[in-house]
């Protein structure tokens, strides 16, 4: 069974992005994954300081066994001013090569104006350098505030079926590079 784990980040109570998120999730799971989501608002992370370990902080350890033992990742942000949010960078420096290596990602994000992928673009060329794999397909969804209604529903059917076509591209490509079913 292909494994996926989440990470959002974003640590508002209300974030687009955890909506993002757990509605890609939804979608993966219906084609049969097992997906963890690992809610950075819950967790005791501190600043990366370029060390190895962290022993203070056992959700470090938490969350980099997490995405030892996954098959495969999605990445949420909101974009903040042109680019990935430090909660998620931070998250993503507490772990090295020995979690991503060979991961297959999709990569979501989100913010309050026009659609771009400045975001995007950083998560792809982190993703590279740690040695994972991204998928072609990628949401970027611009003027968040008008995509979901008040039950986080998305408003928006092309965009829903971009939802699909990213949770099935995820599916595909982990069972494809990782040789699971």
């Amino acid at each position: 069974m292909v494994r996926i784990v989440g990470i959002g980040g974003s640590l508002r109570s209300e974030s687009y992005t955890q909506i993002a998120l757990r509605l890609a999730a939804q979608r993966v799971e219906a084609l049969g994954a097992e997906v963890e989501i690992l809610d950075l608002r819950q967790m005791r992370l501190p600043f990366c300081d370029g060390g190895d370990e962290y022993p203070d902080y056992p959700d470090v350890k938490r969350m980099q066994d997490a995405v030892s033992e996954a098959d495969g990742l999605i990445l949420a942000t909101p974009e903040y001013h042109g680019g990935v949010s430090g909660v998620l960078k931070n998250a993503l420096d507490l772990m090295s090569f020995d979690q991503f290596s060979d991961k297959v990602v999709g990569l979501i994000s989100v913010l309050g104006g026009q659609p771009n992928s400045n975001a995007l673009n950083d998560l792809r060329l982190i993703m590279r350098w740690v040695h994972a794999w991204v998928i072609p397909e990628q949401i970027g969804i611009g003027q968040v505030w008008k995509a979901f209604n008040p039950e986080g529903k998305l408003l928006d059917e092309k965009l829903s079926q971009r939802f699909d076509q990213f949770a099935q591209s995820l599916i595909d490509n982990t069972r494809k590079l990782r040789g699971v079913n």
